[in-house]
């Protein structure tokens, strides 16, 4: 072990330790996420006064994952030509479809947030689009990501509230989120109460565990400092096993004393 401690070898020694605490310090910052994260969704907001959608996020910005839920106020220009309907949301038993609209925020060419109005059981009897400027008090939400394809792009019916898919209907940005009318405390938004109210029921259940990637991560750093590890303690014995065949190889080739007067 101490030709292992000599110092041409502090570099190899030093390089391992680093690599093992980079890898320790990322994966507990990934899991960190991971907790922060579960910790976020069991806040319940729905219930929060309203805040100004341009002060919790912007148009080019990701969801901030501690406001699931959070009442926010938009001002801004309907975009009728945008209206489409979401497939699959269910009102006490009854499949049926909720009612979107983007509501650009700001001037009719601005970044636009979809808006559910509410849902219907009957495409055909949904109201028509609000137009001109309106101002609603929604809850924000990020979009879906259920993995459902659009298999047809040329009606207006598609399976989930995804940027992907809401992109095909307009001629502008769209926010990274959407919100569901609260028809409460909104202003009045014509055509929707026309509508049954939307609620936060009628979601799709989440693709996967709340901040299961950061888990993930966390996993793979662990494994990586345990790689890192294991190529150390690979060369450390290596290193001493050298040691010890040549020291025995020099015992070896010097042979047995020989007696003096021979």
């Amino acid at each position: 072990m101490l030709a292992v401690l000599a110092p041409r070898y502090w570099g190899a020694h030093l390089l391992a330790l680093v690599l093992m605490a980079a890898a320790a310090g990322l994966g507990w910052w990934q899991y960190d996420s991971y907790q922060a994260r579960r910790a976020a969704e069991a806040v319940d907001l729905t219930q929060a006064e309203p805040l100004a959608l341009t002060s919790v996020m912007g148009p080019d910005e990701p969801y901030p994952g501690d406001r699931v839920g959070q009442p926010v106020t938009v001002e801004g220009t309907w975009v009728p030509t945008g209206t489409v309907l979401v497939s699959g949301r269910e009102h006490e038993g009854e499949d049926g479809f909720w009612l979107v609209t983007p509501l650009a925020v700001g001037g009719a060419e601005d970044p636009a947030l979809p808006v559910v109005l509410g849902w219907t059981a009957d495409p055909d009897a949904a109201p028509a689009p609000p137009q001109g400027t309106g101002e609603v008090i929604g809850w924000l939400q990020p979009t879906d990501g259920t993995g459902e394809t659009d298999t047809d792009r040329t009606d207006d019916v598609i399976p989930q509230v995804r940027t992907a898919d809401l992109i095909q209907h307009v001629e502008q940005d769209l926010y990274g989120a959407y919100a569901v009318l609260d028809h409460d405390r909104s202003p009045v938004v014509p055509g929707a109460d026309a509508l049954e109210p939307a609620d936060l029921e009628q979601l799709p259940p989440p693709a996967g565990g709340t901040g299961l990637r950061n888990l993930l991560y966390a996993l793979e750093w662990v494994v990586f400092g345990g790689f890192a590890g294991f190529v150390w303690w690979r060369y450390v014995r290596d290193v001493t096993r050298a040691g010890r065949d040549e020291g025995a190889e020099q015992e070896s080739a010097s042979g047995p004393p020989v007696p003096s007067g021979t």
